[in-house]
């Protein structure tokens, strides 16, 4: 788990997550291998984008494996990471530095960092608007808050995207839960659970952690698979 909770779930997956997840998700379309089908990378190109000094610091919440800081580097960010999970960090070694750290509670000065990233883990965190107010709380004025993560509309419990020309919605969506129910037993989620939270909850988020939204993105087809925005700490000037 990468916030307040425990981390025992993801510890108990962590070696199955770095040796056959991930392979498993390239060799059946789900990497970068063929071509981001979710939407990941252009999702990172367009909201993170290129930081406003060479090698600025991009702070990764639930950072996990680090399977994102290649693509964080390439656009010229330099990434750091925090988990909860020491098994899960244990493979984040030589993909950017991190520390076990709670996501709630980070490590790191008031108004301290350029940019947080969260790419992939909301569901992971019982309590994501307390994670995104601690995440507004490091950044400095001007500074960039990236969420990617799978769309509250079309994956979770009431979703059956067995068929992946007719994913299938029942009902579920308005109630914010946490279930192991997916429509793959081979995934993460019916191993670790997930939490939900509604489209305008998740939107509410960074609003109410003081954030301006700036821009969103869509992935995935036939029917979207990721929900991708970013906001941003306002300058005192505005405040």
């Amino acid at each position: 788990m990468t916030s307040t909770g425990s981390p025992a779930p993801y510890d108990e997956i962590a070696d199955w997550y770095e040796t056959e997840f991930l392979a498993r998700r390239t060799r059946i379309g789900l990497g970068a291998a063929d071509g981001d089908p979710l939407e990941i990378d252009r999702a990172l190109a367009e909201l993170l984008g290129t930081p406003p000094s060479d090698g600025a610091a991009c702070l990764e919440i639930g950072c996990g494996t680090g399977v994102h800081a290649e693509r964080v580097r390439a656009l010229g960010w330099t990434p750091i990471g925090v988990d909860l999970s020491a098994g899960m960090l244990r493979h984040s070694r030589g993909r950017l530095p991190a520390a076990r750290a709670d996501a709630a509670r980070l490590p790191f000065a008031d108004g301290s960092l350029p940019a947080v990233l969260a790419a992939m883990v909301h569901t992971d965190m019982p309590d994501y608007p307390a994670v995104v107010r601690e995440a507004a709380r490091v950044l400095r004025p001007g500074g960039l808050f990236v969420h990617i993560g799978v769309h509250p509309c079309f994956c979770g419990g009431f979703a059956d995207r067995g068929d992946a020309e007719a994913v299938v919605i029942r009902p579920g969506y308005r109630d914010g839960h946490w279930t192991t129910a997916s429509w793959s037993a081979d995934g993460v989620r019916a191993r670790v659970g997930a939490t939900h939270l509604p489209l305008p909850a998740l939107l509410a988020a960074p609003l109410a952690a003081g954030l301006a939204l700036t821009a969103a993105t869509e992935g995935g087809t036939p029917t979207p698979s990721m929900l991708a925005f970013a906001a941003r700490r306002q300058s005192r000037e505005a405040q």
